[in-house]
């Protein structure tokens, strides 16, 4: 039987390395999949995956678990470290702007692979269309519609009420639909 989070955060917040891998083991792919759903890059959701374990060993004593799960805290750390790589990613490529082009360089023709490719491309629809979106309604939509996190689990985790995320859910549902559904007409 697994022991519940609760017990393996302890440890963790005492130092137990053990502890902290097994939570990982148990968490690190919805991490990672909603690093991807936020990021659409399956190398940059690698970054951010492993970025947001080593904040939140860092922050080992300031978690929060939302009934007896560190996943919701997990989530909003993942979250606010990509907003971070996004901003930095931003401010590299301003000064690579500015800098001029190197000669003789070729792209690595691994980056190529067609299923990434297609992958990427769809989920970048996707993510332009959240990005649109209000910051909390974004919030909302990557916790409880990516990563499946329940109402009241999201709720704890934002401090706010589980009527306020049913209602940016809904709201974010409705745009994402308009626009969506926009993209398609005017690609037809």
């Amino acid at each position: 039987m697994k022991p519940p989070d609760q017990e393996l955060w302890s440890a963790t917040a005492a130092g137990d390395e053990m502890a902290f891998a097994r939570l990982f083991d148990r968490y690190a792919r919805m991490v990672y999949n909603h690093a991807f759903r936020l990021t659409g890059s399956w190398s940059l959701a690698e970054d951010v995956a492993q970025s947001a374990f080593l904040v939140a060993w860092r922050r080992r004593g300031d978690a929060r678990l939302v009934d007896g799960s560190i996943l919701p805290w997990l989530l909003v750390i993942t979250t606010n470290t990509a907003r971070s790589e996004s901003r930095s990613a931003r401010r590299w490529l301003a000064l690579r702007r500015r800098m001029p082009a190197e000669r003789g360089t070729d792209l690595d023709p691994a980056d190529a692979v067609a299923g990434r490719v297609d992958d990427e491309r769809q989920i970048r629809t996707i993510l332009a269309a959240v990005r649109r979106l209000p910051r909390a309604e974004r919030e909302a939509v990557a916790l409880c519609l990516w990563s499946g996190v329940p109402y009241a689990d999201a709720a704890a985790a934002l401090g706010i009420s589980e009527g306020s995320v049913r209602a940016r859910v809904s709201r974010a549902r409705a745009r994402l639909a308009r626009q969506l559904t926009d993209n398609v007409m005017e690609d037809e």
